[in-house]
């Protein structure tokens, strides 16, 4: 397959940027030299599909000119560099070298390189080139191209003089690549997958361009939760759970009745109730929760984040036995960390957590800030489900569906409603804990007309609160913001981003209402506002990560590289499914390939140093270590896609992102690695027992996307 891309698909990509060159991560032997992190679009590496370098292809009269432009990571407090709208940010800079004297080649005093759209529809100046590396700041789309021109000089508001080198976006190459598939698709698509009788129609956005794929299934038997009439309790909104030192609770898994969108049907919920009950707890607390299983299926609960005993985290076959129909187990949980967390099943997530298991966890400081911040706290959890006329589109009996890219919900939630409503007075403070608890949408939450002061992140505050315009939140991530309401009248919860079209290759904004928030006209006491203006920094978080950065090792202990196994997929499909990685799939672009590959035929893999995958790794450490490990996005793969890569029962933090050195701290449990792209993270080992390293895309996870590693008592 890599043969093919590199050379099939290699010449029709010179028509439009000429070649591209691999990103590095980390350190590669290229050519038998050693390139570093910092070198991402060097010269002389192997020309392939990079989302971070293009060739920028020199006029064929300048023998001796090569160029490269190079898209580098922007720093950003979340794992995704995204603006507001949703477009991916990256900072342009050119690489130069045997340019000429401008006055060489005519009445010319300066180089200067342009900015389009792919249409060539806008322009943009972005500064002054020659040879060497030259920054040119931002462009503010997915597609677009760069021209490299001679002028009279650098202040020439248009482009008018000749042009010496062009580029495409490495993210427009996928454009040539469906022109030059689609044919053999036509050909040959009813052959890529038997359809497999009892599944309905997969219902598709009418935003998408119809696949030439439609109508295939999966080869699995579908599954649903048997519709139970009166038996299954019709639902009800999430009750609040203020909980001491010593209290249990009782947590039972079964089936309800919802309606959503006029279409009643089963679901799952825990205490009846969509979400689960959100517990309230402070942080050194330890409760009893007895879990009592009655679903139609095993499960377990997972407390996620939690940096709990072993033998309660909820993973099947490896720190207990699954929970069958009719039984039960006890949970005691202990909260050392302060900070907003969730609870959800570990036994067949795409099923199980989408058909509604999941709630949150709310852990109070011990010693809490006695000003008074904001007037009130929302928990939110976002989330997608996917349904046709009829309910949930079903799952696969005994196997994963929508393998590839993760199940795409078309109906958004919110503490599972869809059309969710909040209510706030003129000047109101808003503390909101945002959790992802969807099988893989990634979410970008803005708020038009309020701006959001970033507060914290999984399992603590940021070493320095900041303002974002939105907030990019992966699936398993969970982000603290504030958020002021300065008029009254109606605001909206956005999540803005952009679309993607495989069959096209194109993008399109698009902006769903996740809630609408009505203000009125009466004032918030107190007023908040000017404590609200101020960034505070939270040095207890400096002082614990101090404690680790002077010891780090320059290089990583550990590599992980994320990358995918295809068997028994046509050629075709894979034609079709290869093409350029973009760093973040916002959504199902391809969802008539997407909906049909399984578990069966999808494997994403977890690949150690050693070569070993996925349960294959068994990675040894004592309590008390601290080990730099490094991900690889591997962008060569046949349908490169960003992975939230989650660790159980420790907490880490994020050290670098291609090379970029994090300058703002927090502690994770979950961080997202977009295609292509590398990170090393610091992880703190606390906690002895055995522990699992997973993708938190529900579907790769089904694929099996996980890890193992054994802390050992000192």
């Amino acid at each position: 397959m890599r043969a093919l891309r590199a050379v099939g698909s290699r010449a029709l990509l010179m028509l439009y940027v000429g070649s591209v060159a691999v990103p590095v991560a980390g350190s590669v032997t290229v050519a038998g030299a050693q390139v570093a992190s910092d070198q991402r679009c060097a010269f002389g590496l192997e020309p392939f599909a990079s989302p971070f370098c293009a060739e920028l292809v020199a006029s064929p009269d300048l023998e001796g000119v090569r160029g490269m432009l190079e898209l580098r990571w922007v720093r950003t407090p979340f794992g995704v560099a995204a603006a507001p709208d949703g477009h991916i940010r990256n900072a342009l800079t050119t690489h130069f070298e045997g340019l000429p004297s401008p006055s060489s080649l005519g009445p010319y005093r300066a180089f200067v390189a342009w900015g389009y759209d792919i249409t060539m529809g806008r322009e943009t100046k972005l500064g002054s080139v020659g040879n060497g590396s030259r920054s040119l700041g931002e462009l503010p789309y997915e597609h677009f191209r760069v021209i490299v021109s001679a002028e009279s000089n650098v202040n020439v508001p248009v482009r008018i003089g000749r042009i010496v080198a062009r580029a495409t976006s490495p993210s427009a190459l996928m454009l040539a690549h469906r022109d030059a598939m689609a044919p053999m698709m036509l050909s040959s698509a009813e052959a890529d997958h038997a359809h497999h009788g009892g599944w309905p129609t997969l219902p598709v956005d009418p935003r998408l361009a119809p696949s030439m794929m439609a109508g295939m299934a999966p080869g699995t038997a579908p599954w649903l939760p048997d519709a139970r009439g009166d038996a299954a309790p019709v639902a009800r909104p999430r009750e609040v759970l203020s909980l001491t030192d010593g209290d249990t609770i009782r947590l039972v898994a079964g089936t309800v009745t919802r309606t959503i969108g006029g279409r009643t049907f089963t679901m799952f919920g825990y205490n009846g109730q969509y979400p689960g009950p959100l517990l309230q707890v402070n942080q050194a607390a330890q409760i009893t929760v007895q879990f009592v299983n009655r679903l139609p299926a095993p499960s377990t609960v997972h407390w996620h984040g939690l940096r709990l005993d072993n033998r309660f985290d909820g993973v099947p076959d490896l720190t207990q036995p699954p929970v069958a129909p009719g039984d039960s187990f006890t949970y005691v949980l202990r909260f050392p960390d302060a900070g907003a967390y969730w609870y959800h099943p570990h036994v067949r997530e795409d099923i199980q957590q989408e058909l509604g298991l999941y709630g949150n966890i709310l852990v109070a400081k011990r010693r809490a800030d006695a000003r008074v911040r904001v007037h009130r706290e929302e928990v939110l959890a976002l989330d997608d489900m996917l349904l046709d006329e009829n309910g949930p589109v079903p799952f696969g009996t005994d196997t994963a569906t929508h393998a590839l890219m993760g199940r795409f919900g078309n109906v958004l939630l919110v503490n599972g409603e869809p059309s969710h409503r909040m209510s706030a007075r003129l000047g109101e403070v808003v503390r909101f804990y945002l959790t992802n608890v969807s099988n893989t949408r990634l979410f970008n939450v803005r708020i038009p007309g309020v701006r959001f002061k970033l507060i914290g992140s999984d399992l603590s505050d940021y070493e320095r609160e900041q303002w974002v315009e939105s907030v990019v939140i992966a699936p398993a991530e969970r982000y603290i913001v504030e958020a002021r309401f300065p008029r009254s009248g109606r605001f909206v919860m956005l999540n803005s981003v952009r679309w993607l079209d495989h069959m096209r290759g194109t993008t399109s904004a698009v902006n769903d209402t996740l809630s609408v928030i009505t203000v009125s006209a009466r004032a918030a006491v107190p007023d908040l506002a000017s404590s609200h203006a101020r960034l505070l920094a939270h040095p207890d978080v400096t002082v614990e990560v101090a404690r680790y950065l002077p010891a780090v090792p320059e290089a990583p202990q550990h590599t992980l590289t994320l990358g995918l196994k295809l068997n028994g997929v046509s050629p075709n499909m894979i034609a079709m499914l290869s093409g350029m990685a973009v760093p973040v799939d916002w959504n199902d672009g391809m969802p008539a390939m997407n909906f049909p590959l399984t578990a069966r035929e999808v494997q994403w893999t977890l690949r150690d140093e050693n070569n070993r995958e996925n349960m294959g790794i068994n990675w040894q450490f004592t309590v008390g270590d601290v080990v730099r490990i490094r991900l690889v996005n591997d962008p060569t793969s046949v349908h490169a896609m960003a992975h939230p890569i989650h660790f159980h029962g420790q907490r880490f933090i994020v050290l670098q992102r291609n090379g970029v050195a994090i300058d703002n701290h927090v502690w994770k449990d979950t961080a997202v690695l977009p295609a292509g792209e590398d990170m090393d993270i610091l992880l703190e080992l606390t906690n002895p027992g055995d522990w699992m390293i997973h993708c938190h895309i529900a579907e790769h996870l089904g694929t099996g996307m996980m890890a193992h590693f054994t802390v050992n008592p000192r």
